[in-house]
């Protein structure tokens, strides 16, 4: 079935991608606004651009036609921490996409404790298994109230247990219990089930497809 676009409404074009573009990654961001008061927000409309330079965007929308708080606070320049959800934090995420005023803490209200960033002067989750230093290189205006931040990644904290070769950096990705989110109010999924489908050159392929000798 075919949906056109351009005959819907913005709510409806919006439960169609959400429903389709699954799993997705959840940038549990934080940063401080113009009073230093420190902001804590989930977003799934997040992913990685560029390996080398390190590059993520982030899709901030607007609530109730205003802009949030992340919005305010990741202009060009800003520093912030990118954290990466794991499943024993899904209630104390789900806290912090609460709409409080914007000079709360959202944090202080998860009871989420902080830890020291290595280049940022904002703090990362302390309890995340993954934790991104980033810095915005760019902000753009997609409509009213929605802009996508371009970022690039100064350093990444990950939990020593996941580390399997410091040297060659050898992580275990399933063992980072990381959750995305799926459709409808409140979906999201542990990525556990690994498939393995290695990568085949072009030699490879026509060898198995080659017509049989007869």
């Amino acid at each position: 079935m075919y949906f056109e676009f351009s005959e819907l409404d913005g709510r409806s074009v919006y439960k169609l991608m959400t429903a389709v573009v699954v799993p997705r990654p959840i940038a549990w961001v934080v940063s401080r606004n113009a009073n230093g008061t420190l902001n804590a927000a989930p977003f799934s409309f997040f992913g990685l651009m560029s390996g080398e330079p390190p590059v993520i965007t982030i899709g901030v929308g607007a609530r109730d036609g205003k802009a949030k708080d992340t919005h305010r606070n990741l202009q060009q320049g800003s520093e912030f921490v990118v954290n990466l959800v794991s499943k024993d934090l899904l209630g104390e995420m789900n806290v912090t996409a609460i709409d409080f005023d914007p000079d709360t803490n959202e944090l202080d209200v998860a009871g989420l404790e902080t830890a020291t960033s290595t280049r940022v002067s904002v703090p990362r989750i302390a309890r995340c298994p993954v934790a991104m230093e980033c810095q915005v290189m760019q902000v753009l205006d997609i409509g009213a109230h929605r802009k996508i931040v371009v970022a690039s990644v100064m350093g990444v904290h990950i939990r020593d247990e996941a580390v399997l070769d410091k040297e060659r950096c050898y992580i275990d990705s399933p063992a980072l219990d990381l959750v995305a989110r799926m459709h409808g109010g409140g979906g999201y999924s542990v990525a556990h089930q690994v498939i393995q489908v290695p990568r085949i050159s072009v030699e490879q392929w026509q060898v198995q497809n080659s017509p049989p000798v007869v």
